[in-house]
């Protein structure tokens, strides 16, 4: 099967939101066997989304939407659709009473155009949106499928996942089985990885294994198709092993979880506290840690000393430190860490200080990075990066990389 993904929001052609949703149907719509040739943005005009629509059929059996499912007068991709189709809107009472119990909920009236997002294709089916009001829709008609999904990607991605994906194995693979299992991988490039399992790669079947890289990490995609799920996870787990016999020592996580995550599952099982001090990073490490549900098990507290004259006054570093050897340096990290520590009273302080760039500071090039761990017993672990990209990028990367040594000494 061949799809063809259309996105919908003049807003994605005014540069004003990235389209996110492209790549995440595509990446799904991989472990199912389709083929995306051609993602299509078009604008909220209801002629160029028929012309979009007219041309998507010509080469494409399914096509996906996203975004237009609104209450508003620009929102207008299933009242194109339908006059396409020559079908009609229909009012879904469950969705309308969702809606109407949303407003209830949050004490606030609803304007008549709300109504508007209950409506659906006749004869579809239809895709319960548990993250917003407008429902999907799933229709089949002349050898056509459309999906159509909502725009905001926290309603969209659940939405595909829980409801369109499974409609469409079922219709592509006639009760075969596809399950995925995602491998995370960190410290590892995407050509040096895929050197490791080349073989592998060249000689797959089933189960199939899709690398992806991104931020500095690589991800494989496991993926098998069967009669069962039980068998789909034997085939799976035979792969694993075979994977992790070649570059286990980069695995971090699977499926969802992040460097973050990980770092404070492991943290929480082994009933440790962690508190953190953050100079060119400036609270970015404790943003991602609390991001993650439960880390107030772990996660005492920590500072932002961006300054020397902070390090030296909230900090307790002590001037002789910081004259002598810098505030990018390894002394300095290394005090960070261990004043933060018994400041929270924790048994792990981490600290990150450094010259995130594009200029140099301290006499230290744009890049360079002085992370410190100190560990329960007291031993401290440092580590020096020489990074090489723009100012963000090096912070976020700083950041991982904090994350990535605490998972290998918490996984020791």
């Amino acid at each position: 099967m061949n799809a063809e993904i259309i996105a919908v929001g003049s807003e994605l052609l005014l540069g004003q939101i990235t389209n996110t949703n492209a790549r995440y149907i595509s990446s799904q719509l991989a472990e199912l066997g389709v083929n995306v040739y051609y993602h299509t943005v078009v604008g909220d005009n209801a002629e160029r989304l028929k012309q979009a629509i007219e041309l998507a059929e010509s080469r494409a059996d399914l096509i996906i939407f996203s975004g237009g499912l609104g209450p508003t007068k620009d929102d207008l991709t299933k009242e194109t659709i339908a006059k396409h189709l020559g079908t009609e809107l229909i009012m879904d009472q469950t969705a309308m009473l969702s809606i109407e119990a949303f407003f209830q909920r949050v004490n606030r009236p609803m304007t008549e155009n709300n109504k508007k997002q209950a409506l659906v294709l006749d004869g579809c089916k239809v895709l319960a949106n548990h993250n917003g009001m407008a429902p999907g829709m799933f229709y089949s008609h002349d050898q056509h499928i459309y999906i159509l999904l909502p725009g905001p990607p926290k309603e969209m991605e659940p939405m595909f996942q829980f409801e369109a994906k499974p409609l469409l194995a079922s219709t592509l693979n006639h009760g075969e089985i596809i399950v995925s299992q995602v491998l995370r991988f960190y410290g590892i490039g995407e050509a040096e990885l895929e050197t490791q399992i080349m073989d592998l790669l060249e000689t797959q079947t089933n189960p199939t294994i899709a690398p992806l890289a991104s931020d500095g990490e690589v991800t494989l995609r496991v993926t098998a198709k069967t009669s069962s799920e039980e068998e789909a996870w034997r085939l799976i787990h035979e792969t694993e092993q075979l994977l992790l016999s070649r570059v286990g020592d980069y695995l971090y996580g699977y499926n969802d979880e992040s460097l973050a995550s990980s770092t404070t599952k492991l943290l929480i099982e082994q009933g440790l506290t962690i508190s953190v001090a953050e100079s060119l990073t400036a609270g970015l490490f404790q943003s991602e840690l609390a991001a993650i549900p439960g880390v107030s098990q772990t996660l005492v507290g920590g500072v932002v000393t961006y300054t020397a004259d902070s390090k030296m006054n909230q900090l307790g570093v002590s001037k002789e430190i910081i004259e002598q050897y810098g505030v990018v340096s390894e002394e300095c990290a290394t005090a960070m860490a261990t004043r933060v520590k018994t400041m929270f009273k924790t048994n792990i302080g981490v600290a990150l200080t450094g010259v995130a760039g594009p200029g140099e500071h301290d006499h230290q090039p744009a890049g360079t990075v002085w992370i410190a761990i100190i560990l329960p017993n007291d031993e401290v672990v440092t580590h020096e990066l020489h990074l090489s990209d723009m100012r963000n990028t090096n912070r976020l990367r700083a950041v991982k990389r904090t994350f990535h040594y605490l998972i290998q000494l918490l996984s020791t």
